[in-house]
Protein backbone atom coordinates (compact mmCIF):
# COMPACT_ATOMS: atom_id res chain seq x y z
CA UNK A 1 0.00 0.00 0.00
CA UNK A 2 1.48 3.43 -1.22
CA UNK A 3 0.29 6.76 0.54
CA UNK A 4 1.77 9.91 -2.10
CA UNK A 5 1.68 13.09 -1.31
CA UNK A 6 2.77 16.10 -3.91
CA UNK A 7 3.92 19.58 -2.54
CA UNK A 8 5.31 22.97 -4.34
CA UNK A 9 7.79 25.45 -2.71
CA UNK A 10 9.68 28.61 -4.30
CA UNK A 11 13.35 29.45 -3.77
CA UNK A 12 13.57 32.22 -1.35
CA UNK A 13 16.90 34.77 -2.05
CA UNK A 14 18.22 35.79 1.32
CA UNK A 15 18.31 39.87 1.74
CA UNK A 16 20.09 39.95 4.71
CA UNK A 17 22.05 36.84 4.66
CA UNK A 18 23.00 33.80 6.68
CA UNK A 19 26.04 32.54 5.96
CA UNK A 20 27.73 30.38 9.05
CA UNK A 21 26.03 27.63 11.62
CA UNK A 22 26.06 27.62 15.38
CA UNK A 23 25.55 23.88 15.51
CA UNK A 24 26.11 21.66 12.07
CA UNK A 25 24.05 19.12 13.77
CA UNK A 26 21.21 20.64 14.05
CA UNK A 27 21.48 22.73 10.68
CA UNK A 28 21.24 25.77 13.26
CA UNK A 29 22.42 29.06 11.81
CA UNK A 30 24.94 30.93 13.29
CA UNK A 31 22.91 34.52 12.37
CA UNK A 32 19.50 35.31 11.59
CA UNK A 33 18.35 35.85 7.74
CA UNK A 34 15.35 37.85 5.99
CA UNK A 35 14.79 36.88 2.63
CA UNK A 36 11.61 37.21 -0.02
CA UNK A 37 10.05 33.64 -1.51
CA UNK A 38 10.10 34.29 -5.25
CA UNK A 39 6.97 33.37 -7.31
CA UNK A 40 8.00 31.16 -9.97
CA UNK A 41 11.13 29.23 -9.36
CA UNK A 42 10.19 26.38 -7.53
CA UNK A 43 10.62 22.56 -6.68
CA UNK A 44 7.90 20.38 -6.81
CA UNK A 45 8.54 16.65 -4.63
CA UNK A 46 6.11 13.49 -4.44
CA UNK A 47 6.70 11.52 -1.75
CA UNK A 48 5.65 8.00 -1.31
CA UNK A 49 5.79 5.65 1.78
CA UNK A 50 5.46 2.24 0.13
CA UNK A 51 5.08 -1.12 2.30
CA UNK A 52 6.69 -2.75 -0.93
CA UNK A 53 9.77 -0.61 -0.73
CA UNK A 54 13.39 -2.37 1.12
CA UNK A 55 14.68 1.22 0.96
CA UNK A 56 14.51 4.76 0.09
CA UNK A 57 14.62 5.78 -3.44
CA UNK A 58 15.24 9.28 -3.88
CA UNK A 59 15.47 10.65 -7.66
CA UNK A 60 15.97 14.32 -8.65
CA UNK A 61 15.83 15.88 -11.43
CA UNK A 62 15.52 12.52 -13.12
CA UNK A 63 18.80 11.21 -11.71
CA UNK A 64 19.33 8.63 -8.76
CA UNK A 65 20.66 11.10 -5.93
CA UNK A 66 23.96 9.84 -4.89
CA UNK A 67 26.06 10.65 -1.24
CA UNK A 68 25.66 12.81 0.76
CA UNK A 69 22.92 14.07 -1.26
CA UNK A 70 20.76 11.13 -0.96
CA UNK A 71 21.47 11.10 2.70
CA UNK A 72 20.17 14.51 3.13
CA UNK A 73 17.04 13.12 1.93
CA UNK A 74 16.96 10.31 4.24
CA UNK A 75 17.42 12.06 7.10
CA UNK A 76 14.53 13.98 6.63
CA UNK A 77 12.73 10.99 5.80
CA UNK A 78 13.55 8.86 9.13
CA UNK A 79 12.33 11.94 11.01
CA UNK A 80 8.76 11.65 9.71
CA UNK A 81 8.83 7.99 9.89
CA UNK A 82 9.98 8.55 13.50
CA UNK A 83 7.06 11.35 14.25
CA UNK A 84 4.49 9.08 12.33
CA UNK A 85 5.45 6.36 13.88
CA UNK A 86 5.71 3.96 10.73
CA UNK A 87 8.82 2.59 9.60
CA UNK A 88 7.64 2.36 5.65
CA UNK A 89 10.88 3.16 2.69
CA UNK A 90 10.02 5.98 1.10
CA UNK A 91 10.03 6.69 -3.12
CA UNK A 92 10.67 10.67 -3.15
CA UNK A 93 11.30 12.38 -7.24
CA UNK A 94 11.67 15.74 -7.05
CA UNK A 95 12.07 18.53 -9.98
CA UNK A 96 13.43 22.14 -10.42
CA UNK A 97 12.46 24.41 -12.98
CA UNK A 98 15.67 26.49 -12.60
CA UNK A 99 19.32 24.98 -12.14
CA UNK A 100 20.54 22.82 -9.41
CA UNK A 101 23.83 23.90 -7.20
CA UNK A 102 24.38 27.42 -8.68
CA UNK A 103 23.52 29.68 -6.21
CA UNK A 104 19.93 30.04 -6.57
CA UNK A 105 18.96 28.46 -3.53
CA UNK A 106 17.64 25.23 -4.91
CA UNK A 107 18.13 23.12 -1.72
CA UNK A 108 15.65 25.67 0.23
CA UNK A 109 12.73 24.80 -1.82
CA UNK A 110 13.43 21.25 -2.54
CA UNK A 111 13.67 21.04 1.28
CA UNK A 112 10.43 23.03 1.86
CA UNK A 113 8.57 20.91 -0.57
CA UNK A 114 10.26 17.52 0.65
CA UNK A 115 9.15 18.59 4.09
CA UNK A 116 6.11 19.55 3.35
CA UNK A 117 5.01 16.34 0.99
CA UNK A 118 6.74 14.04 3.30
CA UNK A 119 4.62 15.26 6.13
CA UNK A 120 1.43 15.28 4.10
CA UNK A 121 2.20 11.43 2.95
CA UNK A 122 2.77 10.37 6.21
CA UNK A 123 -0.77 11.91 7.49
CA UNK A 124 1.01 14.23 9.86
CA UNK A 125 -0.32 17.87 10.11
CA UNK A 126 2.41 19.82 10.94
CA UNK A 127 2.16 23.18 12.28
CA UNK A 128 4.99 26.09 10.79
CA UNK A 129 7.40 25.41 13.35
CA UNK A 130 7.56 21.36 12.71
CA UNK A 131 7.98 21.54 9.34
CA UNK A 132 10.48 24.38 9.52
CA UNK A 133 12.70 21.92 11.87
CA UNK A 134 12.24 19.72 9.06
CA UNK A 135 13.37 20.86 6.52
CA UNK A 136 15.97 23.00 7.86
CA UNK A 137 17.84 19.09 8.63
CA UNK A 138 18.29 19.41 5.06
CA UNK A 139 19.18 23.05 4.39
CA UNK A 140 19.58 25.84 6.54
CA UNK A 141 17.52 28.48 4.73
CA UNK A 142 14.98 26.14 3.68
CA UNK A 143 12.48 26.95 6.21
CA UNK A 144 12.25 30.84 4.79
CA UNK A 145 10.41 28.89 1.82
CA UNK A 146 7.40 27.52 4.47
CA UNK A 147 6.46 30.65 4.16
CA UNK A 148 5.65 33.42 1.61
CA UNK A 149 6.32 37.01 0.94
CA UNK A 150 9.30 38.82 2.84
CA UNK A 151 10.31 35.95 5.76
CA UNK A 152 12.59 36.60 9.12
CA UNK A 153 14.35 33.49 10.04
CA UNK A 154 15.88 34.23 13.20
CA UNK A 155 19.12 32.19 14.40
CA UNK A 156 17.92 31.80 18.23
CA UNK A 157 19.59 30.94 20.97
CA UNK A 158 18.13 27.48 22.69
CA UNK A 159 20.42 24.48 22.12
CA UNK A 160 17.82 22.10 20.41
CA UNK A 161 16.41 25.12 17.91
CA UNK A 162 12.63 25.78 18.61
CA UNK A 163 13.22 29.42 18.73
CA UNK A 164 14.62 29.20 15.06
CA UNK A 165 11.34 29.28 13.43
CA UNK A 166 10.74 31.78 10.24
CA UNK A 167 8.11 34.63 10.48
CA UNK A 168 6.14 36.94 7.95
CA UNK A 169 7.24 40.31 8.12
CA UNK A 170 4.81 41.49 5.07
CA UNK A 171 2.52 38.54 3.02
CA UNK A 172 3.55 38.37 -0.75
CA UNK A 173 0.53 40.99 -1.87
CA UNK A 174 1.57 43.92 0.68
CA UNK A 175 4.41 45.51 -1.37
CA UNK A 176 5.03 45.92 -5.59
CA UNK A 177 8.61 44.82 -5.75
CA UNK A 178 10.39 42.95 -7.60
CA UNK A 179 13.55 40.90 -7.41
CA UNK A 180 14.99 40.70 -11.06
CA UNK A 181 17.48 37.16 -11.94
CA UNK A 182 20.23 37.62 -14.15
CA UNK A 183 21.53 34.34 -14.24
CA UNK A 184 24.79 33.94 -16.10
CA UNK A 185 25.52 30.43 -15.99
CA UNK A 186 24.56 26.83 -15.29
CA UNK A 187 27.53 24.97 -13.91
CA UNK A 188 27.22 23.54 -10.48
CA UNK A 189 29.37 25.33 -8.18
CA UNK A 190 32.84 23.88 -7.08
CA UNK A 191 32.24 24.75 -2.99
CA UNK A 192 29.18 23.59 -1.67
CA UNK A 193 27.75 26.41 0.94
CA UNK A 194 28.30 24.11 3.75
CA UNK A 195 31.91 23.71 2.87
CA UNK A 196 32.13 27.33 1.49
CA UNK A 197 30.87 28.05 5.37
CA UNK A 198 32.79 26.06 7.23
CA UNK A 199 36.03 27.55 5.35
CA UNK A 200 34.87 31.19 6.72
CA UNK A 201 33.98 30.52 9.89
CA UNK A 202 37.65 28.60 10.79
CA UNK A 203 39.53 30.38 8.66
CA UNK A 204 38.35 34.06 7.42
CA UNK A 205 39.52 37.42 9.47
CA UNK A 206 36.72 39.03 9.09
CA UNK A 207 33.96 36.37 10.10
CA UNK A 208 33.94 38.00 13.27
CA UNK A 209 32.95 41.27 12.37
CA UNK A 210 30.40 40.26 9.88
CA UNK A 211 28.49 38.16 12.83
CA UNK A 212 28.49 40.92 14.52
CA UNK A 213 27.38 43.48 12.84
CA UNK A 214 24.44 40.66 11.60
CA UNK A 215 21.57 42.50 14.52
CA UNK A 216 21.66 45.98 13.11
CA UNK A 217 21.07 44.77 9.88
CA UNK A 218 18.39 42.69 10.73
CA UNK A 219 16.58 45.25 12.31
CA UNK A 220 17.41 47.66 9.85
CA UNK A 221 16.21 45.67 6.87
CA UNK A 222 12.63 44.42 8.97
CA UNK A 223 12.22 48.38 9.20
CA UNK A 224 12.66 49.28 5.62
CA UNK A 225 10.50 46.67 4.65
CA UNK A 226 7.62 47.18 7.02
CA UNK A 227 7.86 50.97 5.83
CA UNK A 228 8.14 49.70 2.24
CA UNK A 229 11.45 51.83 1.67
CA UNK A 230 12.87 50.25 -1.31
CA UNK A 231 16.11 52.83 -0.79
CA UNK A 232 16.45 51.60 2.61
CA UNK A 233 16.31 48.28 2.22
CA UNK A 234 18.01 48.36 -0.58
CA UNK A 235 21.24 49.72 1.58
CA UNK A 236 21.30 47.21 4.03
CA UNK A 237 20.98 44.12 1.02
CA UNK A 238 23.97 45.53 -0.71
CA UNK A 239 25.84 46.06 2.65
CA UNK A 240 24.82 42.23 3.84
CA UNK A 241 25.77 40.83 0.53
CA UNK A 242 29.19 42.79 0.32
CA UNK A 243 30.23 42.03 3.83
CA UNK A 244 29.56 38.35 3.06
CA UNK A 245 31.49 37.64 0.11
CA UNK A 246 34.31 39.92 1.53
CA UNK A 247 34.80 37.45 4.42
CA UNK A 248 34.85 34.34 1.79
CA UNK A 249 37.38 36.38 0.10
CA UNK A 250 39.27 36.02 2.71
CA UNK A 251 39.24 32.75 3.64
CA UNK A 252 42.00 30.27 3.21
CA UNK A 253 41.95 29.33 0.47
CA UNK A 254 39.81 32.23 -0.90
CA UNK A 255 36.21 31.62 -1.96
CA UNK A 256 34.88 33.50 -5.39
CA UNK A 257 31.34 32.62 -6.48
CA UNK A 258 31.83 35.61 -8.97
CA UNK A 259 32.30 35.04 -12.48
CA UNK A 260 32.96 38.13 -14.89
CA UNK A 261 29.61 38.75 -16.06
CA UNK A 262 28.82 39.12 -12.06
CA UNK A 263 31.02 42.21 -11.65
CA UNK A 264 29.96 43.26 -14.90
CA UNK A 265 25.87 43.53 -13.61
CA UNK A 266 26.92 44.85 -10.08
CA UNK A 267 28.72 47.57 -12.74
CA UNK A 268 25.15 48.43 -14.45
CA UNK A 269 23.38 48.51 -11.63
CA UNK A 270 25.30 51.00 -10.05
CA UNK A 271 25.34 53.33 -13.31
CA UNK A 272 22.01 52.78 -12.93
CA UNK A 273 20.75 54.02 -9.49
CA UNK A 274 23.63 56.96 -10.35
CA UNK A 275 20.60 57.84 -13.04
CA UNK A 276 18.08 58.04 -11.06
CA UNK A 277 16.78 54.37 -10.69
CA UNK A 278 16.30 52.49 -7.57
CA UNK A 279 18.01 49.21 -7.96
CA UNK A 280 20.12 47.14 -5.48
CA UNK A 281 21.93 43.89 -6.17
CA UNK A 282 22.59 40.77 -3.57
CA UNK A 283 24.51 37.71 -4.61
CA UNK A 284 24.64 33.78 -2.98
CA UNK A 285 26.82 31.32 -3.03
CA UNK A 286 27.13 31.07 -7.06
CA UNK A 287 27.82 33.49 -9.68
CA UNK A 288 23.43 35.21 -11.07
CA UNK A 289 22.84 38.65 -9.26
CA UNK A 290 19.94 39.51 -7.98
CA UNK A 291 18.88 43.00 -8.52
CA UNK A 292 15.88 44.30 -5.80
CA UNK A 293 13.83 47.09 -7.55
CA UNK A 294 10.42 48.68 -7.86
CA UNK A 295 7.84 47.38 -10.43
CA UNK A 296 7.50 50.29 -11.88
CA UNK A 297 11.29 50.08 -13.27
CA UNK A 298 11.74 46.69 -13.46
CA UNK A 299 11.22 46.14 -17.29
CA UNK A 300 13.52 49.23 -17.83
CA UNK A 301 16.30 48.02 -15.66
CA UNK A 302 15.38 44.50 -16.83
CA UNK A 303 16.53 45.48 -20.41
CA UNK A 304 19.41 46.66 -19.40
CA UNK A 305 21.20 43.92 -17.14
CA UNK A 306 20.30 41.20 -19.98
CA UNK A 307 22.56 43.33 -22.58
CA UNK A 308 25.02 42.68 -20.13
CA UNK A 309 27.80 40.27 -21.69
CA UNK A 310 27.25 36.86 -20.14
CA UNK A 311 24.00 37.33 -18.64
CA UNK A 312 21.60 34.37 -20.52
CA UNK A 313 18.30 35.53 -19.18
CA UNK A 314 16.45 37.67 -16.64
CA UNK A 315 14.05 36.13 -14.68
CA UNK A 316 11.35 39.06 -13.12
CA UNK A 317 10.18 37.74 -10.03
CA UNK A 318 7.58 39.23 -7.43
CA UNK A 319 6.85 37.92 -3.60
CA UNK A 320 5.52 34.43 -3.86
CA UNK A 321 3.50 32.58 -1.69
CA UNK A 322 4.94 29.96 0.82
CA UNK A 323 4.87 25.78 0.59
CA UNK A 324 2.18 24.25 -1.32
CA UNK A 325 0.19 20.83 -0.90
CA UNK A 326 -0.04 20.04 -4.74
CA UNK A 327 -1.93 16.41 -3.89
Amino acid sequence: MMHVSKARARTNIALVKYWGKRDGALNLPAVGSISMTLSSLHTTTEVGFDTRLSEDTVVINGRPAQGRERERVCAVLDVVRQTAGAGHRAAVRTENNFPTASGLASSASGFAALAAAAARAAGLELPVSELSRLARLGSGSAPRSILGGFVELPAGVLADGSDCVPREILPPDAWDVRLLVAVNGRAEKAVGSTEGMERTKGTSPYYRQWVETHAADMQAAADAIRARGIARLGAVVESSCFKMHASMMAATPPILYWNGATVEVIRTVRDLRNAGLDAYVTIDAGPHVKVLCPAAQSSEIADRIAKVDGVERVIVERPGPGVEILT
